[in-house]
């Protein structure tokens, strides 16, 4: 595969010589060609059929890197495969098409992950073919770019790796599937009770799964990603493993990071812009805990500190407090204190009201307000109140 945001030597010299004729979808009759060619692949991906697919690359050494990603592609259980050109650029026999790739892992996916794709084409003998193609400019890499897949199926989950053993696989499913009956009890029905968890070979693999620098994901475990919003609009979230950073933890300390990431997809769809990251995280953190034993000087250390030195927070974290990259301690006493927040707010007015609370904020729509109707209509208090509550129970649970 080529590199991305790089366009071949060809494209580099025909941008500057001001040649490259640019056409939308609609006018150009090469683009249907292309959609045609693109759906020619797509059907071939499905069907299995491997010498269908490798005709659909030009003729070069891009044929034998061709029946090496097919036999990568065999090993998804895929229900779905298609591909929609959303942009078309040619200059006579050349062409670079921007694409969406849609597809849908069988049994775990209801509606389709979309990647941007960028395709490179040569056309011969009247007929185009893909010559490159790559994830698009600021688009994330797809597993099966980074090598041979492995598939490891659970009750509830499939783990998918590269450059893992089967054994290895084998324990985030024996985790992810004791997550998920976990977060069930904690959440309720309202999600398909299954998680997909990519285990790249690097920290640095992950980030590109992720299309973003390495940097800002060191020492984080494992990340969620996916679609907030309603049911429709969250199909294909999938649970992203940092293996170096998930190396240095104990048994405990995994299986709460796969509970917690598995909670995120399972409250996605009321997961809104109006939902506070220190609901969403905390939330999570309180699931991934929840019925463990462990004390709140246990899991919350960073906030502890802070509370020993006379530095109790003035109010709830904020969005930005959770960014990675930054502090790590500053990080994790964000963290802690969401958790705390929930803990509260389970032990204070239960579970079920933590739960509805969650909903209501998240079925808001906008982050404005979101916070204070919730807290009004399910925990008839305000955020003043809380807050005051809040820091109250920290002093009392961490002093």
């Amino acid at each position: 595969m080529a590199g991305r945001g790089r366009a071949p030597w060809w494209m580099i010299g025909l941008l500057l010589a001001g040649l490259v004729a640019c056409g939308s979808t609609d006018s150009d009759p090469a683009a249907k060609d292309v959609q045609r060619l693109l759906d020619r692949r797509a059907r071939a991906v499905l069907d299995g059929n491997g010498s269908a697919y490798v005709t659909t690359w030009a003729r070069s050494g891009q044929r034998a890197a061709a029946r090496t990603e097919f036999e990568r592609l065999r090993a998804l259980p895929l229900e779905s495969w298609s591909y929609r050109v959303t942009g078309f650029h040619r200059s006579g026999d050349r062409a670079t098409a921007e694409a969406d790739l849609r597809y849908r892992i069988a049994g775990y996916d209801r509606a389709p992950l979309v990647a941007a794709r960028t395709l490179s084409l040569r056309r011969a003998d009247g007929h185009w073919y893909v010559a490159s193609d790559r994830p698009a400019e600021d688009a994330s890499e797809q597993l099966w770019e980074q090598g041979a897949v492995e598939v490891v199926r659970g009750a509830h989950s499939l783990v998918l790796g590269v450059g893992q053993t089967a054994e290895a696989l084998r324990g985030y499913t024996e985790l992810a599937d004791r997550a998920v009956p976990a977060v069930r009890e904690a959440w309720g029905e309202e999600w398909s009770g299954r998680v997909v968890v990519l285990v790249p070979k690097s920290l640095e693999e992950m980030a590109e799964l992720l299309g973003a620098p390495a940097s800002g994901y060191r020492g984080i475990a494992a990340v969620t990603t996916g679609e907030a919003g309603g049911a429709e609009k969250a199909p294909a979230d999938r649970i992203v493993v940092n293996p170096d950073a998930y190396a240095v933890l104990g048994a405990f300390g995994r299986q709460v990071v796969l509970t917690h990431e598995t909670t995120h997809v399972a409250t996605r769809a009321q997961t809104t812009a109006a939902t506070p990251l220190w609901l969403s995280e905390g939330y999570a953190d309180w699931v991934g805990y929840r019925g463990t034993g462990r004390t709140p000087a246990q899991v919350a250390p960073e906030l502890r500190s802070a509370v020993h030195e006379g530095r109790i927070p003035g109010g709830l974290p904020a969005d930005r407090d959770f960014e990675f990259g930054g502090d790590a301690g500053e990080l994790a006493q964000a963290y802690e204190a969401g958790w705390m927040a929930c803990r509260l707010i389970a032990e204070r007015w239960g579970e079920v009201r933590l739960s509805e609370f969650y909903r209501v904020v998240g079925a808001h729509g906008t982050r404005e307000g979101a916070v204070e109707a919730a807290m009004r209509d399910v925990l008839d208090t305000t955020p003043e109140k809380f807050t005051e509550q809040w820091r109250a129970y920290l002093n009392s649970q961490l002093g």
